[in-house]
């Protein structure tokens, strides 16, 4: 079963991701047909075709790797680094007018703008989910001696403001969420501004940077191997830590606790996530002389119980465990609607967002946070499979869709906004550029664009790989001794 349903969500990824390629490249070939331009060939995906068809003298072809996809005119600026020799190369063709060219290249970010919009009129009749977590900036979590802890914030501290900007929520890619504010803050010190008790305070963090792990061949050159980490002050949002699953002869269980119980104090000191319990079970050893006081909530019943932290037998190297082997998550789930409208902007102001932290001297934020096409089929592999789902699905499909528009659009040679820009110096000119250089400036930046989606690639596998093999280790079931 688990074997099926792993297959469904890989057609349905494929499905969706060959769509929203599909319809970009839709729009330019539509264009070119209605403008009269030769069309070599239709194709999803780069590379050598591992299936192909001639049509109406037009070839249609899926490429064995999936990071885009084109359609080849002969009579624009052509990219064989990308697409291969066709059918009309070396052929001398008419030339076709800047015009032209502008509304073929226009045409598939038009075509992705328009995708987006059905997406968003879907979300807005649906609705989106929403947790508890995504819309609280209450600090769940503080890691005990770090940035925040330093700087005076503590669990149940609501943050109202970071570098005198508005936070609305704790996860991205909202510009407005805490996430987003601390990565792409500049100063030495960030500026906090925090709820406690009623009254209004304000802390002043200095930011963390995780190790990066590097390889070093022959100890001379220092090589990445996971992307650069980003700014942190090590905090989590507030969540209900509700007890979901409990191993049997586990500490937990012995002490009666089971699936539904709300954890809400340890050694009678209120706690807001779910870390706190997991922290709390690294520090205590096995003997009850250092167990832990546990609150419990039991629908209206409130009671303590004491338990101990004990080494299972099972995985081996598991270190002293409570036995909770589940929590529930998103207890608190809300649909929204948001309109199109905003669904767009917020989708628009978010690659604005990273453009701008891209290009400022002072932010961390570089090339190789961007994610490419492994990131997108493994959030959408993610989202599939989560329960909510096909809501998200399609959410996300909103903000990819407006993002895929929105970059094709910079004026970049090999980019549909690179085409743009040479049809409008070619009007300014009166008269088009050499064939040849467009060819060599057009396979130049070709060739540096698959290095650049190789290199991004690289860490999305990497981020996957090791993201995969942590959840085979926390899936292995715990087994405790079993208790005379």
């Amino acid at each position: 079963m688990a074997i099926l349903k792993s297959i469904l969500i890989i057609l349905e990824v494929l499905l969706l991701f060959n769509l929203i390629i599909g319809v970009h490249e839709l729009g330019h070939f539509l264009a070119a047909r209605w403008r009269g331009l030769r069309v070599d060939r239709f194709a999803i995906w780069f590379g050598k075709p591992i299936w192909k068809r001639t049509i109406g003298g037009i070839e249609y072809a899926l490429g064995w790797a999936p990071f885009g996809g084109y359609v080849a005119l002969p009579q624009m600026a052509t990219m064989e680094a990308i697409e291969g020799k066709g059918e009309s190369s070396g052929q001398s063709l008419p030339p076709v007018s800047a015009l032209d060219k502008i509304i073929v290249a226009l045409a598939g970010p038009l075509f992705s703008f328009g995708l987006a919009l059905a997406f968003a009129v879907v979300v807005w009749g649906v609705g989106k989910p929403v947790s508890q977590s995504d819309k609280t900036t209450t600090i769940g979590w503080v890691e005990p001696e770090g940035p925040a802890w330093k700087a005076g914030l503590r669990p149940g501290d609501r943050i109202v403001e970071i570098d005198g900007k508005a936070v609305s929520q704790f996860p991205p890619p909202s510009q407005d969420s805490i996430t987003w504010r601390i990565v792409t803050s500049e100063g030495t010190n960030i500026a906090l501004k925090y709820i406690r008790n009623g009254q209004e305070s304000m802390a002043y963090a200095v930011p963390y940077h995780r190790p990066t792990k590097v390889f070093k061949p022959f100890g001379l050159l220092s090589i990445p191997i996971e992307r650069k980490s980003l700014r942190q002050i090590l905090i989590a949002p507030a969540t209900e830590p509700v007890i979901a699953g409990v191993a049997s002869n586990s500490p937990a269980a012995l002490a009666g606790l089971r699936p539904g119980d709300k954890i809400v104090a340890i050694n009678g000191e209120r706690i807001f996530s779910i870390l706190a319990v997991l922290h709390a079970e690294d520090a205590l050893t096995n003997g009850a002389a250092n167990g832990a006081s546990l609150t419990i909530e039991r629908g209206t019943e409130r009671f303590e119980r004491v338990v101990a932290s004990e080494k299972p037998l099972k995985p081996l190297g598991k270190g002293p465990s409570l036995g909770i082997t589940e929590w529930l998550a998103n207890t608190n789930v809300l649909v929204s609607h948001p309109s199109p409208a905003s669904q767009i902007r917020e989708s628009a102001g978010q690659i604005f967002g990273t453009i701008g932290a891209l290009f400022s001297r002072k932010s961390d934020v570089g090339v190789q946070q961007l994610g490419g096409a492994v990131m997108i089929i493994r959030v959408y592999s993610n989202l599939f499979g989560s329960e909510h789902g096909w809501r998200q699905v399609i959410w996300f499909s909103v903000v990819l869709n407006v993002n895929l528009a929105m970059l094709n659009l910079v004026p970049l040679p090999v980019l549909d906004g690179g085409h743009i820009l040479l049809a409008l110096l070619e009007l300014l000119r009166r008269r088009p550029a050499s064939g040849r250089i467009l060819q060599y400036i057009q396979n130049g930046f070709a060739a540096l664009l698959i290095t650049f989606m190789v290199y991004i690639a690289f860490f999305d596998t990497s981020d996957w790989l090791r993201s995969a093999r942590k959840d085979r280790q926390d899936d292995q079931p715990i087994v405790f001794a079993p208790k005379k």
